[in-house]
């Protein structure tokens, strides 16, 4: 996941934190700050770290989806339909179901 260019002193960052900030930003990746040469942060953009929330919701959702079909918990999907549709007051057309 990391490469060789994406690992960096703290020290390089304090330095020239524009740089970084401007390279987060262009790559979307993010980066390893080392100090003593050990890895102690890993930064990266805003929009990233958004995008991989975004993403672990999505698959902690699945991951529950799937939990809840293996233990029988699932339901029918023409049961949720017509559930949804009915809260929602809403009609599928005769040709779909």
């Amino acid at each position: 996941m990391f490469t060789m260019d994406a690992i960096h002193p703290v020290s390089d960052f304090s330095r020239k934190p524009a740089e970084h900030i401007k390279r987060l930003k262009e790559t979307g990746k993010p980066e390893i700050l080392t100090a003593n040469g050990k890895a102690e942060l890993v930064i990266q953009s805003a929009k990233a770290y958004e995008e991989m929330v975004e993403l672990n919701g999505t698959l902690e959702k699945i991951a529950r989806a799937a939990k809840e079909h293996d233990e029988g918990e699932a339901i029918p999907m023409d049961h949720f339909f017509d559930e949804f549709e009915k809260r929602h007051g809403l009609t599928r057309d005769a040709a779909q179901g």
